[in-house]
């Protein structure tokens, strides 16, 4: 659960940027075969390859990605179901 007071520190373009370094890092694989990374690609790459551990732990990181996806989407609720490859 986030508060307002949560999203200032991040904005959109900022929360693209975390994602894309997660991404990187974690060397994720695009799921376009033209190698084009989509914003989907790297909010359920990213949750999969943290781990549930890193989001059973509730700590920075897992407060970073909740952040992130809800400054990127701009939705005040949102699902990422890895397990079905669904963002909603």
């Amino acid at each position: 659960m986030l508060h307002d007071d949560d999203m200032q520190g991040m904005n959109k373009d900022q929360a693209r940027a975390w994602l894309a370094k997660e991404f990187e890092e974690m060397e994720c694989v695009p799921s376009n075969p033209m190698g084009k990374i989509l914003l989907l690609d790297m909010i359920l790459n990213v949750a999969m390859h943290g781990g549930e551990e890193r989001f059973e732990e509730s700590g920075e990181w897992a407060k970073h990605y909740a952040i992130a996806i809800a400054a990127v989407l701009e939705r005040p609720v949102i699902k990422v179901d890895v397990r079905n490859f669904v963002v909603g």
